[in-house]
């Protein structure tokens, strides 16, 4: 498709130092590159994450995210998994830090879990199902039980909901909304 394709998200945070170490630490990012910047509100620092060799940054940590907060205007910043058993992984690690909140779900066309970030920003990992089911939708699961028994109790459920189909007949419709416009 021309045009655009999402690249990356800068966040500014509190303590770039705290951010950073649980972004590599824990979620395996690299820091490609580091500095400050000079900006009509004053100096900003500036740390580029990545985990892809191609990309220099995935994440852009940025100072100077106020003390106060009256809201985070962060919905949630999504992670995708290669398999169902690194995102498992990820949520053991999650679990041996004592990170709180851990929110572990379906929404039937995914697997994920919800859990903040040191600054309460609310992350979501993930790894897509075969399956599309209408959204929005989300049920809890067991994250920590035998992969193939998770995807079948998944797979049993999404096929009760509306709109099931699999992923490709789903972006085959896409393909084609897409190409109208």
């Amino acid at each position: 498709m021309k045009g655009f394709k999402f690249s990356h998200i800068g966040i500014y945070v509190k303590d770039v130092e705290k951010m950073e170490n649980f972004y590599t630490e824990t979620l395996g990012f690299f820091v490609t590159d580091r500095g400050l910047l000079n900006t009509p509100r004053g100096e900003v620092k500036l740390v580029f994450l990545s985990r892809d060799p191609k990309t220099h940054h995935q994440i852009v940590l940025a100072s100077g995210r106020p003390d106060e907060n009256i809201f985070n205007p962060i919905n949630q910043i999504s992670l995708e998994a290669d398999s169902l058993e690194a995102l498992q992984d990820t949520y053991r690690k999650f679990i041996e830090l004592n990170i709180p909140n851990l929110d572990a779900i379906t929404h039937g066309n995914a697997i994920s879990f919800y859990a903040p970030d040191p600054e309460g920003n609310r992350l979501e990992l993930f790894v897509d199902t075969p399956w599309y089911v209408s959204q929005p939708m989300k049920v809890p699961v067991d994250l920590l039980q035998d992969p193939k028994q998770l995807m079948k109790i998944v797979e049993d459920h999404a096929k009760r909901l509306p709109g099931f189909c699999q992923r490709s007949e789903w972006e085959g419709r896409m393909r084609q909304l897409m190409s109208i416009q």
